[in-house]
């Protein structure tokens, strides 16, 4: 059964540099606000500007924490956060849904060969140079997500058929449990 209106929940699109998880949230997040769903953007980039961290595993782990306690809190105040980070460890991103009543995790699986193609600012030439250390995906590794909820490949699909998934998956009820779910449904 199709939920109306679910619970609020953090959306959470993770995957490398360029794979389209700030394009697919911005969109995510300007589909939620046209229906009137109280709605929040949490941009990794963005985030990182009000407080500047840097780039060890424990520094993003860090980042990924902070941006995950502020999703679960709006959360819990009914606003539903669209998250767009890299977040490279899964420990991190675990962490972040053990915060949540309702995470679901979206995994940006572009290929590392399209992200490179798509890198407009010219990061991963300056990583493979070696002019940035600990890169995700070239220096640093990415883990993928073993169970995500939504897996997207943007070589593969076009901007609306990812944000179509990603809203069908919200508007299910993807996320909650039995419980939460039923009650949802009887309001």
């Amino acid at each position: 059964m199709v939920i109306e209106r679910p619970p609020a929940a953090v959306l959470w699109l993770t995957g490398l540099s360029g794979a389209g998880k700030s394009t697919i949230a911005g969109r995510v997040y300007r589909e939620l606000c046209a229906r009137a769903v109280p709605t929040e953007l949490l941009d990794g980039d963005a985030v990182r500007l009000l407080s500047p961290a840097g780039f060890s595993r424990a520094e993003r782990d860090a980042h990924v924490t902070r941006v995950g306690f502020l999703a679960s809190r709006l959360e819990h105040h009914g606003v539903t956060s669209v998250c767009a980070l890299i977040s490279p460890y899964a420990d991190a991103r675990s962490c972040v849904r053990q915060m949540c009543r309702r995470f679901i995790e979206v995994y940006i699986a572009t290929p590392l060969a399209e992200c490179e193609k798509r890198d407009i600012k010219g990061l991963y030439a300056r990583a493979r140079r070696g002019d940035i250390e600990s890169f995700t995906g070239i220096s640093d590794p990415y883990e993928p997500p073993v169970n995500p909820e939504i897996t997207l490949d943007t070589t593969v699909m076009s901007l609306d058929e990812a944000v179509g998934a990603v809203m069908a998956a919200w508007a299910a009820g993807v996320g909650l449990d039995d419980s939460v779910a039923s009650a949802a449904r009887q309001g």
